[in-house]
Parts: structure tokens; C-alpha cells; sequence
């Protein structure tokens, strides 16, 4: 076997290179991160969309999920989403946003994914105030803090000494 296919071309990133030993003693970690994105459509219950890098296929991402995370997977499709090149430097030079590929898994027969509730409407358990009571709370400090002081007599309270 030539050198070349034993260790891969120089410089490449793919998977690891083959190393002798007892297969249970080894632990693999993976080469790719992947995103879970919230969609800006409305999607079907049982379809996630993820964000992958462009060397993974939809067969990496299968196994990737059912290996790891052990999530039954029906179909995976893939997409690849080209950047935007609309921005411009100083200099009046396009700025190219990279590529990405965006992959849409179909989750297995009866299997159904939504993202939780991260900020609920309404009193949260144990009487605790909301983000919204906290925000009107801060709201009204700052209109107290920003009223005139009547002593000043119409001069900024920057200015006072």
C-alpha cells in the first residue's frame, strides 16, 4: 500500500488516521460541530434543522445522530446556503461571508421536536416576577432618575456642581 493512501494527502482534514490497537480501548471524537437552528419557517413537528459544516454529508449526519445521540432518524436533506457578499470594507471591497450547508433531518415515525419555551408569558412557579415586571420596575426608575430636580431651575443636572 503506497504512503499516500496509508496517512491521506497532507494538509486535508478528514476523518483520523488508522491506529493499531484493541478498538475498545480507543475513543473517537468527532471532527464536526453542528447547530441546531430555529427555523424562520414553520417546519413539520417531526423535521429539525441544523447548520453543518460543508465536508459532512447527510450519511455523517445520520450516524452522527443516531450514534451519539441516539435519535432515530427517518431522512436527512441538505442544502447548501451561499454568504452573502452585500457588505463592504473601507476600501469599497465586497466582503464575502463563507458558505454553510443547512440540513433538514425528518425525525423517525412518531418522534416530534419543539424547541421549549424559553421566556413563558405570565407569572412564573413560586411567585418570582417576570422579565416583564422586572422591565416596567427598571422602566419606571429611570423616569424617576430622568425627572427635573426643581431646585435647579431648569438647568441640566449635568451642569450642577
Amino acid at each position: 500500500m503506497s504512503r499516500r493512501f496509508q496517512h491521506g494527502v497532507r494538509g486535508e482534514r478528514g476523518y483520523p488516521l488508522y491506529q493499531l490497537g484493541n478498538p475498545q480501548l480507543r475513543v473517537f471524537r468527532t471532527n464536526f460541530f453542528i447547530q441546531l437552528v430555529r427555523p424562520g419557517t414553520a417546519q413539520p413537528e417531526d423535521t429539525v434543522q441544523f447548520r453543518i459544516p460543508m465536508e459532512m454529508t447527510r450519511v455523517d449526519l445520520k450516524n452522527y445522530l443516531e450514534r451519539i445521540y441516539s435519535v432515530p432518524v427517518a431522512a436527512v436533506r441538505t442544502r447548501v446556503q451561499h454568504g452573502s457578499s452585500r457588505r463592504r470594507d473601507h476600501r469599497n471591497v465586497r466582503i464575502k461571508q463563507p458558505d454553510y450547508k443547512v440540513a433538514y433531518v425528518q425525525l423517525a415515525h412518531g418522534q416530534t421536536f419543539t424547541f421549549p419555551d424559553l421566556f413563558p408569558k405570565g407569572k412564573q412557579s413560586g411567585g418570582r416576577p417576570t422579565d416583564e415586571d422586572l422591565r416596567d420596575q427598571v422602566l419606571e426608575e429611570q423616569r424617576q432618575r430622568q425627572s427635573p430636580d426643581p431646585r435647579l431651575g431648569g438647568v441640566p443636572g449635568w451642569f450642577g456642581l
